[in-house]
């Protein structure tokens, strides 16, 4: 039975790159068609007949989704899920003919973005395709943000991440240079590379991007599914801290004595 309805396919949207769809299924005749079908939409396909297979290859770093068969010879789709579920960037759909209810709902539990019956609608798959694509985009733009403010943060000397710390939790300058055992001109120097290095413009900007490292420095890796956390949303937490959003207005030393 072709597994492909002849309907109309849907108009993509905009990608920075070409998006990759990975196809798996076991029969060769139902992945030349899907090939077909989402190179017309103007996608890249990488086929594989196994999960062994597509493991081998090498992830793709661009906005991509991962349409598979859950009936697969050796590790099956539910198999595959688990394996593949740190790879937030990847999202999973399924496939199958007569799929079990209790299936369907452990694979959408696993975090499978749908799970479709064949034959397959071409304008429900390319949809659901280009919703699974997006929302690899949106998660790659994520985790380009997180690993820029990762290499800015670890641009900071020890000294600087110390008064950092204690920027954004409060602290004022003459504080700060009370428990570090330096002057307050010293902060107001650390405390301007930091700025400058972490490229906070105000002082809820530099608290928002230092609750963003506390998540790197302590090892929790994941990208987020939620979006990262906005500089409004920490007014009610920066409003404690008005001395320092004052000093932090206040003109910086001249940028050759900050080297």
């Amino acid at each position: 039975m072709n597994p492909i309805c002849s309907c109309p396919p849907r108009s993509p949207s905009t990608f920075s790159n070409t998006p990759t769809v990975f196809v798996i299924d076991p029969d060769a005749s139902v992945r030349e068609m899907l090939e077909s079908l989402t190179r017309a939409a103007a996608l890249q396909v990488t086929t594989a007949a196994s999960a062994e297979e597509f493991l081998a290859r090498p992830p793709a770093m661009s906005p991509s989704c991962l349409l598979t068969e859950l009936r697969l010879p050796g590790l099956t789709g539910l198999d595959l899920q688990r394996l593949t579920l740190e790879r937030r960037e990847l999202p999973l759909i399924f496939m199958g003919e007569q799929i079990a209810v209790e299936v369907a709902v452990q694979a959408m539990k696993g975090g499978a973005l749908d799970v479709l019956t064949k034959p397959l609608g071409a304008d429900v798959l390319l949809s659901t395709i280009w919703r699974a694509l997006e929302r690899s985009r949106a998660t790659l733009n994520r985790l380009a943000q997180l690993q820029l403010l990762e290499q800015r943060y670890a641009s900071l000397s020890a000294r600087e991440r110390a008064v950092m710390s204690l920027v954004i939790s409060g602290r004022l300058n003459k504080q700060i240079g009370a428990e570090l055992g330096i002057s307050e001109i010293t902060v107001k120097v650390h405390r301007g590379k930091v700025m400058r290095k972490m490229g906070a413009r105000s002082l809820p900007e530099l608290v928002m991007l230092g609750l963003r490292t506390r998540a790197i420095s302590g090892m929790e890796r994941s990208v987020p599914t939620e979006p990262l956390t906005t500089v409004e949303s920490l007014r009610p937490r920066t409003a404690g801290i008005a001395a320092n959003i004052r000093l932090a207005s206040e003109p910086l030393p001249d940028r050759g004595s900050l080297h």
